[in-house]
C-alpha cells in the first residue's frame, strides 16, 4: 500500500518507520528536516507531562519505553530521576508505565529514558532511509492529491490546519542549554505555577522551561533565559558555574487530547503537545494498525 506521512518530527518518523517495517511503500513529506522540528528542541525525558485522564497516555508511554529499551540507539540513556509534586497531589496516572516508580512524600522517583532528541532524530532518519523511505521537503496545504492510498497526518503544529481542526494551539517552550557538570539524575519541579526541569545529557543539560499558549515566534527572550537559569540553579545548585551554551524555543502542538483516528483514507495523529518523544512509538503502533486494517 502506498502511504504518505506528513511530518518529519519524532511522531512522523516513528510512524514512517513502523509503516515501512510492515511492508508499505512509504514517503515522508515535511516542511523542514527533523533537526528543524519542534521535536529537536525537546528536553527529552520520557514521561507524559500531562494532567488529563486518558488511558491511552499510559499505554503509549509504556510502549515507547519498550521500544527505546530495545533499540540501543545513540542519544538514548536510561536514568534515575525525580518529579516534585504539588502538596497533596495524588500519584500520577502514568506512574505504572515507568520503571521502579516510588512515591516519597511529595516526590516521585523512577527510571526512564532520557533522549538527546537531535541525535536520536538523526539516527531514526538514517534508519528510515535504510528502509528505502524517500523524504520530500515542501509545505503542504492539503492532504489530498498526494498520490497515496492512505495519508498519515503527523505534521505537528501544521496538522490542525491540514485537518481543518481549529482546536490546535501553539504553546511556546523556551529552554537553555548549559554545559553538563556531571549530573547523575534529572529533576522536574511541578510545584510552581509553571514547570522547572533540569535534564542532563552528558555534554549538556537542558534547563527549562516555559508554557506560552498562542506564541508564534521562536526567538529566545534574554529575560526568559535569565529566569530559567535562576530557577534551575535554585533547583540544582551544581549548575551555578555551568557555561551557558544556547537558548532555544519550540512551539508545541497542543490539543486538549491527542487525535489518533482514521477518517476515510486519512489517519490523523497529532496534538501531542510536549509529549511527542514520550508517546511517539506507542502512537506509531496504533497508526500502523489503522493503516493495515483498511
Amino acid at each position: 500500500m502506498r502511504v504518505t506521512v506528513a511530518g518529519a518530527g519524532i511522531v512522523g518518523l516513528s510512524c514512517a518507520y513502523r509503516l515501512a517495517e510492515a511492508g508499505h511503500d512509504v514517503t515522508v513529506v515535511a516542511a523542514a528536516p527533523p533537526r528543524e522540528s519542534t521535536s529537536a528542541v525537546a528536553g527529552g525525558v520520557v514521561y507524559p507531562p500531562v494532567r488529563r485522564p486518558d488511558e491511552r497516555i499510559v499505554r503509549w508511554t509504556a510502549a515507547s519505553l519498550a521500544v527505546l529499551r530495545g533499540q540501543d540507539a545513540p542519544g538514548v540513556r536510561f536514568r534515575r530521576g525525580r518529579v516534585l509534586l504539588a502538596p497533596g497531589q495524588p500519584d500520577p496516572q502514568w506512574l505504572p508505565a515507568v520503571d521502579g516508580g516510588v512515591r516519597d512524600g511529595d516526590r516521585v522517583e523512577f527510571t526512564t529514558a532520557v533522549v538527546d532528541t537531535p541525535v536520536y532524530l538523526d539516527w531514526l532518519f538514517s534508519r528510515i532511509a535504510k528502509q528505502g523511505v524517500p523524504v520530500e521537503y515542501r509545505s503542504l496545504t492539503s492532504l489530498s492529491g498526494l498520490g497515496a492510498d492512505v495519508v498519515v497526518n503527523a505534521a505537528g503544529l501544521g496538522a490542525g490546519a491540514l485537518a481543518g481542526d481549529g482546536s490546535m494551539v501553539p504553546v511556546g517552550g523556551q529552554v537553555v542549554h548549559v554545559a553538563d557538570p556531571g549530573l547523575p539524575e534529572f529533576v522536574v519541579d511541578e510545584t510552581g505555577p509553571g514547570v522547572t526541569y533540569v535534564i542532563p545529557h552528558g555534554t549538556h543539560v537542558v534547563c527549562g522551561g516555559t508554557e506560552e499558549p498562542g506564541r508564534g515566534d521562536t526567538d529566545p527572550n534574554p529575560a526568559v533565559t535569565a529566569d530559567i537559569l535562576h530557577r534551575c540553579r535554585a533547583l540544582e545548585p551544581r549548575l551555578a558555574g555551568a557555561e551557558v551554551l544556547r537558548s532555544l524555543v519550540g512551539l508545541r502542538p497542543f490539543r486538549r487530547e491527542v487525535r489518533l483516528e482514521r477518517v476515510g483514507e486519512v489517519v490523523h495523529c497529532y496534538g501531542h503537545g510536549g509529549a511527542g518523544i514520550t508517546l511517539a512509538w506507542g502512537c506509531a503502533a496504533d497508526v500502523a494498525a489503522l493503516v493495515t486494517a483498511g
